[in-house]
C-alpha cells in the first residue's frame, strides 16, 4: 500500500462512524480534502493524480465507509469551477458539492444543438447586474433533483457563434424553470428538458468571462469524457443535493448499489465481468470457444481503456485522450451487452428486479445511450481526426460568420 492509501485508510478508521447522517459523513471527507482529491488544495481536494485518487477510493472501500456524493456536481462542475472560477466562486459553489448539500445537472444540449453544440439559441439578456435567461434544454441528466445548473447561453448573438456564449452557475430553484422527465425505454427517466422563461442569474455566477462560455464548456465536456472513459474503484453512496432528501439518513443504513451506477446507469466494469464468468463456469459454457473469445475481448478492452484514461491523466498525454476514451467506453457499452446476453441466453429476455439478469437487461437497454451522451461516437471521431492527426476540418460557414447570419433549424 502507497504513503498516500496508508494516510487514506488511517483517517477512514479514525473517522468513519455508521451512526452519523450522510451530510455529516461528507463533511467530514470535505474537510479532510477526501471527498475530490484530485482538486486543487484551494478548491478544497489534496491535489492527487489519479493514482492518488484509486488509493483514497480504495482505502473508503476497505475501511466499510460511504463514499463521497456522486452527481454531475463531482464529475463536471467541481473541476470546471476549480480551474476557471475565481476564489470567491471556488468557496460559494464547490464547497457545497463536495459536502454534498448542491446537487448539479448539466445545461448544455437543446434540441436544435446537440452534436452542433454551438449553435445553442437559449439566450442570456444583460439586465443590470444579472441575466435574463431564456431558452429550452434537453437531455438534461439530474435535472430533476439538481439545485444548480452548468449553463451555457447565447449573450451575442451579433458574435460568431463560438464566440457569443457565455457558461454560468444557475439557481434551479426559482420560478421560470420548468423541468420534465424523458422516460426511456429501461422505464428510468435519468434524462429531462428544461425550459427557461425569464428565469434570472446574476452576474457574479458568470464563470470565465463573458463571451468565453465555449472555452469553459470545453473544459467541462473534457472532463465529461474523462470520467466517462475512466474506471473508478466502486464505492456506495448516493444522490447529494436538497431535493434527494438524503442529507438526514442514516450513512450506515446506505444500500450497495451494486445493480447500477449513479441514477440506475449500469456499469460495464470487470466487476461486471467477473459475475458473468461466474455464472458461465456455473452453467458450463467455459469450454464454449467463442464465448471465450468475448470474455477475452471485453476484457482486454476494458483494461486497456483503464491503460488509457490513465494516460490522459499524464503530462504530454494527446489532446484527444479524452475522446479516444469515450469512444471505447461506448465500444465497452455494446460488448457488455453482448456478451452478457450471450451468456445468459433466453435468460436475458425474461425480467427480473435484482440480481444479474436485471444488471443485463438493463446494459441490454441502456447501450445505445453512451454512443450519444457527452458527444457522439461520430464527433469523437471528428475531434481526434482534425485535433490530433491534423486532417481537414469539415466544410462549413467561414468561423468568423456572425451567430444571427448562420441558417437555424
Amino acid at each position: 500500500m502507497t504513503d498516500t492509501g496508508q494516510e487514506a485508510s488511517a483517517w477512514v478508521a479514525d473517522n468513519w462512524d455508521p451512526e452519523l447522517t450522510v451530510g455529516e459523513w461528507w463533511q467530514r471527507l470535505a474537510d479532510a480534502g477526501y471527498s475530490h482529491p484530485t482538486l486543487p488544495e484551494a478548491a478544497g481536494g489534496r491535489g492527487y493524480d489519479r493514482s492518488g485518487n484509486v488509493a483514497v477510493r480504495k482505502a473508503i472501500a476497505a475501511g466499510g465507509a460511504v463514499g463521497p456524493p456522486t452527481g454531475l456536481g463531482m464529475m463536471l462542475a467541481a473541476p470546471t469551477i476549480a480551474k476557471n472560477g475565481t476564489p470567491d466562486q471556488i468557496e460559494r459553489m464547490v464547497k457545497p458539492i463536495l459536502n454534498g448539500q448542491h446537487a448539479w445537472c448539466q445545461l448544455f444540449s437543446e434540441p436544435n444543438a446537440g452534436s452542433d453544440l454551438a449553435s445553442i439559441q437559449t439566450s442570456a439578456i444583460r439586465d443590470g447586474d444579472e441575466f435574463v435567461v431564456n431558452g429550452q434544454k434537453v437531455w438534461t441528466s439530474g435535472g430533476k433533483i439538481a439545485d444548480k445548473g452548468m449553463l451555457i447561453a447565447r449573450t451575442d448573438a451579433s458574435k460568431p457563434k463560438h464566440r457569443g456564449i457565455t457558461y454560468f452557475s444557475f439557481d434551479m430553484h426559482q420560478s421560470g424553470v420548468d423541468v420534465r422527465p424523458l422516460t426511456e425505454m429501461t422505464g428510468r427517466a435519468i434524462f429531462n428538458e428544461v425550459f427557461i422563461d425569464d428565469a434570472r442569474v446574476a452576474a457574479d455566477d458568470l464563470i470565465g468571462d463573458d463571451g468565453d462560455g465555449w472555452r469553459v464548456a470545453n473544459d467541462t465536456l473534457m472532463f465529461e469524457r474523462m470520467s466517462l472513459g475512466a474506471n473508478p474503484v466502486p464505492l456506495t453512496s448516493c444522490a447529494p443535493g436538497t431535493v434527494a432528501k438524503n442529507l438526514e439518513r442514516r450513512v450506515g443504513g446506505l444500500m450497495d448499489r451494486g445493480r447500477s451506477g449513479e441514477d440506475g446507469v449500469p456499469s460495464p466494469n470487470l466487476a461486471l465481468w467477473q459475475r458473468l464468468v461466474d455464472r458461465a463456469r456455473e452453467d458450463g459454457l467455459l469450454d464454449d470457444p467463442l464465448l471465450r473469445q468475448k470474455l477475452v475481448d471485453f476484457w482486454s478492452l476494458a483494461e486497456v481503456n483503464r491503460l488509457t484514461a490513465m494516460r490522459g491523466r499524464s503530462k504530454g498525454a494527446s489532446p484527444a485522450s479524452p475522446n479516444i476514451s469515450k469512444l471505447m467506453m461506448s465500444e465497452l457499452f455494446r460488448k457488455g451487452s453482448e456478451l452478457g446476453a450471450t451468456v445468459l441466453g433466453a435468460d436475458a429476455m425474461l425480467h427480473e428486479d435484482e440480481g444479474l439478469n436485471s444488471l443485463v437487461q438493463e446494459l441490454m437497454l441502456f447501450s445505445p445511450g453512451p454512443s450519444i451522451y457527452g458527444g457522439t461516437d461520430q464527433i469523437q471521431r471528428n475531434i481526434i481526426g482534425e485535433r490530433a492527426l491534423g486532417l481537414q476540418r469539415e466544410p462549413g460557414p467561414d468561423k468568423d460568420t456572425p451567430f444571427t447570419e448562420l441558417a437555424k433549424n
